[in-house]
């Protein structure tokens, strides 16, 4: 139990079958502190990129800066540029699977277009570099005709390929924070119920 936490606060059931309306009332507002500081903690995992390097020649925060910097620039909207930010920081704790740890953070927040691109950029990147690896770089090709196969293509080519330059203007991640505040206030209606 938490310092300002009384028992009279939490949920009397030791199994789901016997919890009544008060208890889940009281579990939703035990879990709001949790909800409301949601975008604090993934800006702290964000910052666990700064100075890994992974044998690029920029960091991983600085190529997540960089990517998200690329994208506002080019006009992208909030929603998109919090992806490009936050479309690498499933590799501190998904080294084989990083795209899909992102998704999973981002999916309750961010569009179904946006979510796919993000899941999938991994296989889409890899267009860039597999071949020189001993794969197969037209992997993402399973993936044509669905609709979002140029927009995630797209954000590969324009934002992320190339956001490995360190002389590249980036951003600090100061200048984001507001949007992920924004992104990560509220899921979007009905997420979870579906």
């Amino acid at each position: 139990m938490s310092k300002n936490e009384t028992s009279s606060q939490r949920a009397t059931f030791r199994a789901m079958t016997e919890g009544t309306a008060e208890d889940w009332r009281r579990i939703a507002d035990g879990s709001e502190p949790l909800r409301a500081g949601l975008a604090d903690r993934v800006l702290d995992h964000l910052r666990l990129l700064d100075g890994d390097h992974g044998g690029f020649i920029v960091d991983r925060l600085t190529h997540s800066l960089q990517t998200a910097t690329r994208a506002e620039r080019d006009g992208r909207d909030t929603e998109y540029v919090v992806c490009a930010l936050l479309h690498d920081i499933g590799d501190t704790l998904g080294s084989y699977n990083h795209s899909d740890v992102a998704a999973a953070i981002l999916r309750p927040f961010v569009s179904e277009q946006n979510h796919w691109m993000v899941q999938q950029h991994f296989i889409f990147q890899g267009y860039y570099y597999f071949h020189l690896v001993g794969e197969d770089r037209n992997l993402r090709d399973r993936y044509r005709g669905h609709p979002w196969f140029d927009y995630t293509a797209e954000f590969c080519e324009k934002y992320d390929q190339c956001a490995f330059d360190p002389d590249y203007d980036t951003l600090p991640l100061e200048h984001f924070e507001p949007a992920v505040r924004a992104v990560f206030e509220k899921p979007r209606e009905g997420f979870g119920l579906e």
